[in-house]
């Protein structure tokens, strides 16, 4: 089963070379989607248990900034 990607090769392209690399091989693109994808997911969780906490349903800024911290 092919598991579903957010995160375009172009978009991981632009980041790398805003980053200064000069060529980014399709290998280095999956991977940093990857990674980020599942830093994403971490922080996503985390700041759905603050807003729950707080007793809110909606995730807000401030929880996504405390999550990453």
């Amino acid at each position: 089963m092919v598991k579903k990607r957010f995160l375009s090769h172009n978009a991981m392209d632009k980041i790398m070379r805003e980053a200064g690399a000069l060529r980014v091989s399709d290998d280095a693109k999956v991977a940093l989607a990857e990674v980020l994808e599942e830093k994403a997911l971490q922080i996503s969780e985390e700041a759905k248990k603050l807003a729950e906490h707080a007793g809110r349903k909606t995730v807000t800024e401030k929880d996504i900034r405390l999550a990453n911290k």
